[in-house]
């Protein structure tokens, strides 16, 4: 089977086990359970079952240790959810419509057997009752027919953007059937800053006006720059909602601000040069091209062009473009041309891949840079679940030092009119 060490290495995680914990386990060398990883010889069969056992026997023992459960919906390649499960939440619903982002999705969240990872999202928005019982819902709704790009490309070709966007400017209201059914305790919206102002205001007027008059919820919400915990300048709006009024305040994500003497610069997350291949180097034509394109610029008076980074610098927001030709973000390179970041370090952009954790990239460079570039930034989401964190246990009834939630609360939190 071609894909045999994979799978094996999503039952080793979903057991708890690493090649020493295994090896004992299993009844074989640590080196041999290395050999089964790397895909240097076939796995036997009763190998295989030991693994999946212990796996399905770690989710029994885990089953109803959650603090709260949530639904990931347009959830890319996990961002939102990696924020809430830091605060001890479950996901026990995925939806991402995009095959190659359920693909990064499910090599990083080995859990597909764990509940239902959904593409299209509007059957369930029809019938919200095949969604199963949750606390929180978290969405990054499609953001293209309200970004200042997604506007201005729409409107040189015609089309329509915003709500009136039939295939993904609607999906807001997709999300509030939804939470019209299931009546979570909270949810988390995101999208672009642009939201605000698209249509003078009058589209996040009937977002505000559907969340708090139509659904009676207490909304509050912020544009926040990822700029003191990743070394770009990414403005986002983020959505925050309550069932009741329990206290929540984006005043009080201040405090998660690291002091601006520490925020990052380019050079934390850059791979050495050794690292890095020559194929991320731009060509001479291409190169040739983007100096010529911001001169013609330059003298038009306007501000379009390619824009070269060190190590010292913050960046311009990742884009899902930048697989076309980098030209947001170049680094600088001596006696040479300048770069693209790679996948690698564009991951460590957005924050996927910190302090220990690994990222898996399993699919081409096309498709990781617009994975990363139409993500969100982790540590951003992080910093808003732990604002939330006091807010939400409040709605649970819960104290912050609580391990689980009675599945009757769970259903009552959904249930609740």
């Amino acid at each position: 089977m071609a894909n045999e060490p994979f799978f094996f290495s999503n039952d080793l995680n979903k057991a708890g086990l690493d090649p020493d914990t295994a090896s004992s386990a299993l009844g074989v060398s640590p080196r041999q359970v290395k050999r089964y990883l790397a895909g240097d010889c076939d796995i036997p069969k009763l190998v295989r079952e030991k693994v999946s056992e212990l796996a399905a026997a770690r989710r029994r023992e885990s089953a109803g240790n959650e603090a709260f459960r949530f639904i990931d919906l347009f959830a890319g390649i996990g961002g939102m959810r990696l924020g809430f499960e830091a605060i001890g939440g479950k996901c026990v619903f995925t939806s991402e419509w995009d095959r190659f982002s359920q693909k990064t999705y499910l090599h990083n969240f080995p859990d597909g057997d764990d509940h239902v990872f959904a593409g299209d999202i509007r059957p369930y928005g029809e019938d919200p009752s095949r969604i199963p019982a949750f606390d929180v819902l978290l969405a990054g709704f499609p953001c293209q027919p309200f970004s200042l790009a997604g506007v201005s490309k729409k409107n040189s070709l015609g089309r329509a953007h915003g709500f009136a966007c039939e295939d993904q400017g609607n999906l807001f209201f997709e999300i509030a059937r939804i939470i019209a059914h299931h009546r979570p305790a909270a949810f988390l919206l995101e999208n672009v800053k642009n939201l605000q102002s698209h249509d003078r205001g009058r589209t996040f007027e009937v977002i505000r006006r559907t969340l708090t008059e139509d659904l009676g919820y207490n909304i509050d919400f912020r544009i926040i720059s990822s700029a003191p915990f990743v070394p770009q300048k990414r403005q986002r709006i983020f959505i925050v909602g309550f069932r009741e009024d329990v206290g929540f305040s984006f005043d009080d994500f201040d405090s998660e601000l690291p002091p601006e003497k520490d925020w990052p610069t380019l050079g934390a997350i850059l791979q050495s040069h050794n690292e890095v291949d020559a194929k991320y180097t731009l060509s001479p034509k291409l190169w040739d091209y983007l100096q010529a394109y911001r001169k013609k610029h330059e003298k038009a008076g306007n501000g379009f062009g390619y824009t070269a980074h060190s190590p010292d610098d913050v960046a311009r927001t990742l884009s899902a473009r930048y697989h076309k030709d980098g030209s947001e973000i170049l680094i600088s390179q001596k006696d040479t041309r300048p770069r693209r970041l790679t996948p690698v370090e564009c991951a460590r952009l957005m924050g996927f891949e910190r302090d220990g954790r690994e990222w898996l990239i399993p699919v081409s460079d096309t498709q990781a840079y617009r994975q990363f570039g139409n993500a969100v930034v982790v540590p951003v989401v992080e910093a808003i679940a732990r604002t939330m964190k006091p807010a939400l246990f409040r709605a649970l009834g819960k104290t912050e030092n609580s391990q689980s939630i009675e599945q009757g609360d769970v259903v009552e939190s959904a249930l609740l009119l």
